[in-house]
């Protein structure tokens, strides 16, 4: 699937790659924060030693930084977005719509909403621009 990036989300992703040394496979722009995709096994690299290097990327570009590891499959992909929940199982359904039934843990559902709704908002943008997820549905 070909993700379409805007100019600002494009600087970003090269100065968050400048910075870490890590790949951003994706970038989403909000008022308050930018999330980006991290390829797989490079997230402690975009952390950094006791999150100084991602610390770092929120001084210059003055928003939250939010990071969300790439994974190879669409289950193990939405679980990644939902992190820091502990995702049990992930079940895609291809219907009408291709929707992901994800199992967290009772203790773990307002982690994988987050505040505001924001981390699920986010992982169903995620899924959708990069597995052509419809929805995620927490069980």
């Amino acid at each position: 699937m070909k993700v379409t990036l805007s100019d600002t989300a494009r600087r970003y992703i090269a100065l968050f790659e400048d910075e870490t040394g890590a790949t951003a496979n994706d970038c989403l722009v909000f008022d308050d924060r930018v999330v980006f995709l991290v390829s797989a096994g490079e997230m402690a690299t975009a952390i950094g030693p006791g999150g100084r290097t991602v610390q770092s990327v929120e001084r210059r570009i003055g928003r939250s930084v939010e990071l969300v590891e790439d994974a190879d499959t669409p289950e193990a992909f939405v679980a990644s977005a939902l992190a820091p929940a502990a995702v049990r199982h992930v079940t895609i359904s291809r219907q009408n719509d291709t929707v992901a039934y994800v199992e967290v843990a009772e203790e773990d559902r307002g982690v994988a909403i987050g505040a505001q709704g924001k981390t699920i908002d986010t992982a169903r943008e995620l899924a959708r621009r990069h597995y052509d997820i419809d929805d995620i549905q927490l069980t």
